[in-house]
């Protein structure tokens, strides 16, 4: 289970060569976006296992980078779990075990739309 903004993802990893899927479709189908493959096989590079495991997850909620970050980090705690002793310690490092907590800051009562936006004073 991993997490980022308002995205969470469920990951399960195995043995295996093939791309991981997302939501029933192929990573690199999901996420187009140019330079999304860097991030999302960062926990594969770091362990030292692209092309040894690969994943099925089903993510939901928030954009294309929060969902991105939660499948990195449910990928990263699974990976963490096969294999605890050799690693969690490259994950932990690269802080890919670890939820990050920045949210999106709520928005205030009597101020003008956004979470820090004011009014417009008068003038005179």
């Amino acid at each position: 289970m991993g997490r980022r903004r308002s995205a969470t993802a469920k990951a399960r990893v195995f043995e295996g060569k093939q791309e991981m899927i997302i939501n029933d479709k192929p990573i690199s189908e999901y996420f187009r976006q140019p330079g999304m493959a860097a991030i999302y096989l960062r926990p594969y590079i770091l362990t030292d296992t692209l092309g040894k495991y690969t994943a099925t997850v089903k993510v939901t909620g928030s954009g294309v980078m929060g969902q991105v970050g939660a499948v990195v980090h449910a990928v990263s705690r699974a990976l963490a779990e096969i294999n605890p002793e050799t690693f969690r310690k490259p994950l932990r490092d690269a802080s890919l075990i670890t939820r990050d907590p920045r949210m999106k800051e709520t928005r205030k009562v009597g101020q003008a739309g956004k979470a820090r936006k004011k009014k417009q004073s008068p003038k005179r």
